[in-house]
């Protein structure tokens, strides 16, 4: 909601204005003089200033000045009923947003304010974008020393300078949108936002709005007119995350807005021109879904300008080390108790094939520092409990556990998983895992489960 200042020595005319503006859902203000308005002006709170030109002391063009130098984020409009080519040119001069002249329309002054109002609402949505990219190209950067990851670095070094759009491809959780981000950070469109998309979390029936934005009334709910990622994007980087996710219907508008740099909003009558690099990311096999006629094939070779596979973890686990380490540090400098591996915990971490990869590895670090509390961690506080343990036969179960989990850590799990299926109940629990209550409080005792309060039964 904007905040609205009306300064006018005519009170009838502050009223209307305040009135009518009020009814649209502003917060609105009135000031008989430039010098009543400063002070109010100086806090910083006031999105807009209408003034009028003529004011009795200090008039609208030296209170211009004056917001400029002391509210340079707050808008300004004149408004006055001796319009002269010269003091239009002096106002926009002095960076006044607006000119208007007296007697105007109420509804001209209400589009302007919803103009203005939308217009500080992209602007702060490019900032807040250019403060996340900045973020994460300060905070978070691709980490570990293997041959693979030395090569997807220099890809990066050669292909960020240049607009050439990227494909990045790998598994979920390799860190896709971390070398999107790096592309962007080693950009000349660094300074610009990097917009994400992720094309499979937004409803088929959303995605083009979201992509492309919309007028006012262009559907039911489009209340007020929105720009989409494109648009947000100009100057800047648009990741499209799940790219392969992308209902053939939109692609062929994806495509046209690539190749020739515009669009045309939902509801609008006109195109809209932008200047974005796009870098897609995908954990399908694009050439399959073209293949299989799921994908445009012209797309396709649009984004594939210069691919860039992630491998899985799995396949650089000279890696694990490091990424655990870097993990490990970021916690501790966020005021989380950060600690080496022993290298006990490090075979431990090797030995795990990772389906879920680095993100896979964040989770599990994540919870052993929890379990440690303020010791070290040990190899029982790496709970490793992978979806493919729930696949195939018992037989088959246990096979993949091999190497993987020791006896001990095998043994917490279930009865964690027990007390979780049994909602805590001990006798529920120790019937699940087929043992006396007597045998499973010894456990309990063992892995550190016991609760205040519990006791074990009696003989």
């Amino acid at each position: 909601m904007s905040t609205i200042l009306v300064v006018d020595d005519e009170a009838k005319i502050a009223k209307l204005l305040a009135e009518r503006i009020a009814r649209e859902g502003m917060d609105v203000s009135t000031c008989a003089s430039a010098e009543e308005a400063l002070p109010l002006i100086e806090t910083g709170e006031i999105d807009v200033v209408l003034c009028d030109l003529r004011l009795g002391g200090m008039d609208g063009l030296e209170l211009l000045k004056k917001t400029k130098s002391v509210s340079p984020a707050t808008d300004f409009v004149v408004m006055t009923a001796y319009a002269s080519a010269g003091t239009a040119i002096e106002a926009m001069r002095q960076g006044a947003y607006e000119y208007l002249i007296k007697p105007f329309q109420m509804d001209e002054v209400i589009l302007l304010l919803k103009r203005i109002h939308e217009r500080r609402d992209l602007v702060s949505e490019n900032a807040a974008l250019r403060e996340k990219i900045t973020g994460i190209a300060r905070k978070e950067r691709i980490v570990g020393d293997s041959a693979a990851i030395r090569a997807i670095r220099d890809l990066i070094d050669k292909v960020a300078p240049t607009d050439t759009p990227v494909l990045i491809q790998g598994e979920s959780g390799t860190g896709k949108e971390l070398v999107a981000a790096e592309i962007h950070a080693g950009s000349r469109r660094a300074r610009k936002p990097l917009v994400i998309l992720n094309c499979a979390a937004v409803p088929e029936t959303l995605l083009e709005s979201e992509m492309f934005g919309y007028e006012r009334g262009a559907f039911t709910g489009a209340a007020q007119k929105r720009p989409g990622q494109f648009r947000l994007a100009d100057g800047g980087t648009l990741f499209m995350d799940e790219i392969g996710e992308m209902p053939p219907g939109i692609q062929a508008k994806l495509l046209r807005a690539i190749e020739l740099g515009e669009f045309t909003p939902l509801g609008s009558s006109k195109s809209a021109k932008v200047n974005v690099r796009i870098v897609a990311a995908t954990n399908r096999n694009l050439e399959e879904l073209v293949r299989g006629g799921r994908f445009r094939e012209d797309l396709f070779y649009r984004l594939n300008v210069f691919p860039i596979h992630i491998p899985p973890l799995r396949d650089r686990k000279d890696d694990i080390a490091a990424i655990a380490d870097h993990l490990l540090r970021a916690w501790s400098a966020r005021g989380e108790r950060g600690r080496p591996l022993s290298a006990e915990v490090a075979v431990k971490l090797r030995g795990y094939s990772w389906p879920g990869n680095v993100r896979e590895l964040k989770n599990v670090l994540e919870r052993a520092v929890i379990l440690a509390g303020e010791g070290p961690i040990a190899p029982e506080h790496i709970m490793i409990m992978s979806l493919d343990q729930g696949k195939g036969s018992p037989a088959e179960r246990a096979r993949s556990l091999l190497g993987e989990m020791s006896l001990s850590d095998i043994e917490r799990m279930l009865v964690e998983l027990a007390l979780r299926e049994s909602g805590g109940n001990k006798s529920k629990a120790a019937e699940l895992l087929g043992i006396t209550r007597r045998t499973l409080y010894g456990r309990l005792a063992r892995f550190a489960l016991l609760q205040d309060g519990d006791k074990p039964p009696e003989e």
